[in-house]
């Protein structure tokens, strides 16, 4: 089955064009973006970025195929924190979490994610898949901090 092809920009992901046409991804790719870089709802235990109680999320959430069931990742709660191992050490946990779909619904074995500050200002999520016939996939994410 394929999906329409997401591509990332560092900013956010758009359509991938293929000349006039729509490209078509058969990997993992758009997915793992859907997964990383939609809003989840926040817990009731979550710490919210902004004053206005939003705790985002998709309103599908509300009636999941699968009870318990999310779209997205908490990442966006890190668009306020400074750039300090603890805040770092969630979005680690946050993006496994969001990707953690991948192995309950056996599409993986493992994932695991590394979360990095290469330069001010910038969040680096590097993904490593390992895939059930033992294939490995990486994938790379940089964006800007405040951008979560």
């Amino acid at each position: 089955m394929s999906d329409l092809a997401l591509i990332w920009d560092g900013h956010g992901c758009d359509l991938a064009l293929d000349g006039d046409d729509l490209q078509l991804d058969d990997g993992l790719q758009t997915s793992i973006l859907i997964s990383l870089f939609s809003d989840r709802r926040a817990r009731a235990d979550d710490l919210l970025p902004g004053d206005d109680g939003d705790r985002r999320g998709w309103w599908a959430d509300a009636y999941p195929v699968i009870e318990g069931d999310q779209i997205g990742s908490r990442l966006w709660l890190l668009s306020r924190e400074k750039e300090l191992a603890e805040p770092l050490r969630r979005a680690k946990e946050y993006a496994e979490e969001a990707l953690a779909w991948l192995v309950t619904d056996g599409i993986a074995a493992h994932v695991e994610v590394t979360a990095s500050v290469p330069r001010r200002g910038v969040l680096a999520l590097a993904v490593a898949l390992k895939r059930l016939d033992g294939g490995l996939e990486n994938y790379q994410f940089d964006m800007p901090w405040e951008g979560l």
